[in-house]
């Protein structure tokens, strides 16, 4: 990778302290399907937090800062049952952690994680004592995340990068599959934050929080048959995004409620706002029912009807991953 010397020399004893954790320092291990230990204080009803702010997206289709702000600050410290975003990263993350904020930039820009809430994640915790340098944005090739418009950075502050094939080249099996990891989610990451974006897909209905970790493996073409069901709800149960993962966000700002995962401007429209959790089921769960409220509201069909409901929701329920029931689900409007 172009990055990586600056990258690693930043991080020089991160990554073997890592390593010593990492599921890859036990070789023999295999992960098999099954329910992953559950956070250690789950609540019996999870929240997911909707920020919305009106006039967030102008007609060019640039983002306000003020409102990105605070919708996206709102989301974040309701998602954690704080008053503020940054109480709620302190409450979520340490200043000894290295933070990894996973963006999908797969469809280019417009249907990407934009780089200003993705940046703003890191502001927040910056604010709650995460020093920058300790704060990676990522994703899978530097091109995608040009592309989508972000800098890149390596070598002072908050990192921006794609790991470009940079595969341990030892062979994970999880559930049904079995994946090389990329090296900075191996031996570099303790703490992980899925910032995806709300937009359909052609296969597995819907592309949120849980499908953007297949971004972080060296084989996702093998993991699409049956509407990608069987696999992503194992990929998350995997430990080693499971016992890291502390908050998953969901771009709204600019939604896309059919044609996915490529960009189709004609369903796109001004969600406006930011859906924030940290029950990736949970967050996923409305965010599908986001996207079936609008596909109502300009004439398309529900997701099962065409075939594609995405069913690793209530996989990954099944899974002990979290909650797919909406009745269950607290939807806190903030």
């Amino acid at each position: 990778m172009s990055h990586a010397p600056g990258r690693r020399r930043a991080v020089a004893g991160l990554a073997g302290v890592a390593a010593s954790a990492s599921p890859f320092a036990r070789l023999a291990e295999v992960f098999f399907p099954g329910p992953p230990p559950g956070p250690k204080s789950a609540p019996s009803r999870p929240v997911v937090a909707i920020g919305r702010r009106e006039g967030l997206v102008s007609p060019t289709g640039a983002i306000d800062p003020k409102r990105l702000e605070e919708a996206l600050g709102a989301a974040v410290a309701r998602a954690a049952g704080e008053a503020t975003p940054t109480a709620a990263m302190r409450r979520l993350f340490k200043p000894t952690d290295v933070v990894g904020i996973k963006v999908n930039c797969l469809g280019g820009r417009g249907v990407s994680t934009r780089p200003e809430v993705a940046l703003q994640l890191a502001a927040f915790l910056q604010a709650a004592g995460v020093p920058a340098e300790r704060i990676y944005v990522w994703d899978r090739t530097d091109r995608e995340l040009r592309a989508a418009g972000y800098v890149l950075s390596s070598v002072k502050g908050v990192r921006v990068f794609g790991t470009d094939e940079d595969f341990d080249l030892r062979l994970v099996e999880w559930g049904p599959s079995a994946s090389r990891f990329d090296r900075v989610l191996a031996y570099e990451l303790t703490a992980l934050v899925s910032c995806s974006i709300l937009k359909d897909h052609g296969l597995a209905g819907a592309s949120l929080t849980m499908k953007n970790w297949y971004g972080v493996i060296h084989n996702p073409n093998k993991l699409h048959d049956d509407n990608c069901a069987p696999f992503i709800p194992h990929l998350v149960a995997c430990p080693m995004i499971h016992d890291k993962l502390r908050l998953n966000v969901v771009d709204g700002a600019i939604a896309q409620c059919h044609g996915g995962p490529a960009r189709a401007p004609r369903w796109a429209w001004p969600y406006g706002g930011f859906l924030a959790s940290t029950d990736p089921v949970a967050v996923d769960a409305v965010a599908h029912e986001v996207l079936e409220t609008r596909r109502k509201e300009v004439g398309l069909p529900p997701l099962r009807t065409e075939g594609r409901e995405p069913a690793h929701i209530a996989g990954a329920s099944k899974l002990g991953l979290g909650t797919a029931d909406l009745a269950r689900i607290e939807k806190a409007e903030v």
